[in-house]
């Protein structure tokens, strides 16, 4: 799972380095990204034929626990990945004070403290499977609120939709942990741990690091068009990119001084809202893929290494 998590970064890496120009380091990249594959591909093999596996990549088979798998995907990214960018687009780009922006990131992050406990009490009534499919609907439409929050605009218009989505992925929040053991034979609750735990952390590391590189790439390209198509001969703007993505617009001019303050927030404002596009597809997504596969309250019945019939009812 290490592997495919490294499969991933490299992906981000690729996506960046081919949109900003063949790089000196492009064959490093793609032998990466090929031994990542190759890596991968062994590790699912061994453990797939091993007496003893790591990881019992049998749990798979198990349609609720890959629905359960897609809540912490989900969650980095409507959710983590914000908890990162969203500072140095406060702090870098509308030049707020570093404690105004710790204030203004209070909404994101409030709805945690209450959300999850009233969430876990609707569970007697509604299915967690619903109940986190529609907080991750929510969450997607405050990713969508969120951006149309020009560079310049006033607080509320990053408060407020920031607090839609912590109200949306603290939905789900409670639940992932629980349900992650529920939906396979109780002999095999710890090897599930195991691997969601694993699928939260590496995930998280992970989502951080392709949302960066997705949106250094797109203020790449926004970047070429601000310069009018003359970008290509500019030394600096791939630097001028991967200091605007951390928020350093200053830095961002000293590489590019042809392009002005304002035109730069702009073109960071348009890379952003992008991105928030994409997460809020990625979201909705996942939204559909867990309704599809835990909705239903009534377990499945697997069966266990001996072959006697398993019990997927939701442990009490």
């Amino acid at each position: 799972m290490a592997r495919c998590g490294f499969l991933h970064r490299y992906a981000g890496i690729f996506y960046i380095r081919c949109n900003s120009g063949p790089g000196k380091w492009l064959a490093v990249v793609l032998g990466s990204l090929l031994a990542s594959a190759v890596g991968a591909v062994a590790f699912v093999t061994i453990e797939l034929t091993v007496k003893r596996p790591m990881l019992d990549l049998s749990l798979f088979r198990f349609p609720k626990f890959v629905g359960v798998q897609a809540l912490p995907i989900a969650t980095c990214y409507c959710y983590v990945v914000l908890l990162v960018l969203l500072p140095l687009r406060l702090i870098g780009i509308e030049d707020l004070t570093e404690l105004h922006a710790g204030i203004v990131m209070i909404s994101l992050s409030a709805p945690m403290l209450v959300v999850p406990f009233a969430a876990a009490s609707l569970v007697r009534w509604i299915s967690a499977g619903i109940i986190s499919a529609v907080g991750l609907v929510i969450a997607a439409g405050g990713l969508l609120w969120l951006s149309n929050a020009a560079p310049g605009a006033d607080v509320w218009s990053f408060a407020w939709p920031m607090m839609v989505i912590g109200l949306g992925a603290s939905m789900p929040w409670g639940l992932m942990d629980g349900l992650s053991v529920s939906v396979v034979p109780k002999e095999r609750a710890g090897m599930a741990t195991g691997i969601f735990s694993t699928t939260r952390v590496a995930g998280e590391g992970v989502a951080l690091a392709i949302t960066s590189a997705v949106l250094a790439a797109f203020i790449n390209t926004e970047l070429r068009q601000a310069a009018n198509g003359s970008g290509q001969g500019l030394p600096g703007i791939q630097m001028s990119s991967q200091h605007l993505a951390l928020g350093d617009i200053n830095a961002a001019l000293a590489d590019i001084p042809v392009i002005d303050h304002a035109t730069m927030a702009h073109v960071d404002g348009n890379a952003f809202q992008n991105v928030l596009y994409i997460l809020a597809s990625i979201t909705v997504a996942s939204a559909a893929i867990v309704f599809a596969l835990l909705r239903n309250p009534k377990s499945e019945v697997g069966r266990d290494e001996d072959g006697r019939m398993a019990s997927l009812e939701p442990a009490e």
